[in-house]
């Protein structure tokens, strides 16, 4: 990290004994299909990837669990699957009948499919995480909210340290983002602190649609912080700033110091790693 870089993680954590009053907050699950459907579930038989049993328990019925069981999350939004899926399927007419969650029809893609439950729910902040993230846990929920909304920024990312994942999953493949000062995974944790976050989620929008034409994607977030990345030049906190700006909008992160939440079950070899973790509890 440079100089005179600026590192906001430390003070983002909030403080012994505080509590946000705007917590506890709605959650949103994004459980849509993309087009073409998932192979995962394919192979299960299923009408969608979120319905694939993990331990003896359909994907998104673990994630519901946890909320349910989160001291910072009060009910919210099912983005998805399609109705035809909702309508014929005993699991998920079981998760909706407690009513806490209501479900929302997907748009065609993640981003669309987020800005449409915050536009639905008219109010913020709210949680976003995905339909397929089967080792979620509610304590990792409650410290993320907790640190979000300490941070003071309008859209949040949660990260996690690349070597908490390589230390607990040593064979499984992550997607790593790497930085000149520290590299990382996702863990499909967001927070939409403020309105404006929605800008966070249309440029996610815009490269979405742009993802054929990475030429429109380069315009769009700057050639030059796209070399300094692929030259491992580029730290995390120039990235976030030059993506703010791009967005018109804070983005920040906060770490997220679980291997567990950088795992979601989109593929057989996630399957078979979660459900190696669950059976080990």
């Amino acid at each position: 990290m440079s100089r005179g870089e600026r590192n906001d993680t430390q003070s983002w954590l909030p403080r012994a004994g505080a509590r946000d009053p705007s917590l506890p907050w709605p959650a949103v699950v994004l459980a849509g299909e993309r087009p073409g459907g998932n192979a995962l579930a394919r192979e299960h038989q299923l009408p969608a990837s979120v319905l694939v049993p993990v331990g003896g328990k359909a994907c998104l019925a673990r994630v519901i669990t946890t909320l349910r069981a989160s001291h910072n999350v009060d009910g919210g939004l099912l983005v998805g699957p399609s109705p035809d899926i909702v309508k014929d399927n005993d699991v998920l007419r079981e998760l909706l009948a407690i009513g806490d969650f209501r479900w929302l029809e997907p748009m065609r893609g993640p981003s669309a499919s987020a800005l449409r439950a915050a536009s639905a729910l008219g109010k913020y902040p709210l949680l976003l995480t995905t339909g397929d993230h089967a080792l979620l846990e509610a304590g990792v929920v409650d410290r993320f909210c907790a640190a979000a909304a300490a941070s003071g920024a309008d859209f949040v990312v949660g990260l996690v340290p690349y070597a908490v994942v390589r230390h607990r999953f040593p064979d499984s493949k992550r997607t790593v983002l790497r930085f000149s000062d520290s590299a990382w995974c996702g863990s499909n944790l967001f927070v939409l602190r403020t309105h404006a976050g929605r800008h966070a989620l249309e440029l996610w929008q815009a490269l979405e649609a742009d993802r054929k034409r990475p030429w429109r994607m380069a315009s769009r977030l700057g050639v030059g912080m796209l070399l300094k990345y692929l030259c491992g030049g580029l730290s995390l906190n120039n990235a976030l700033a030059t993506l703010s700006a791009r967005a018109g909008c804070r983005i920040a992160h906060v770490v997220v110091d679980n291997a567990r939440a950088a795992v979601d079950v989109d593929s057989s070899a996630d399957l078979a790693l979660a459900e190696e973790v669950l059976s080990s509890e």
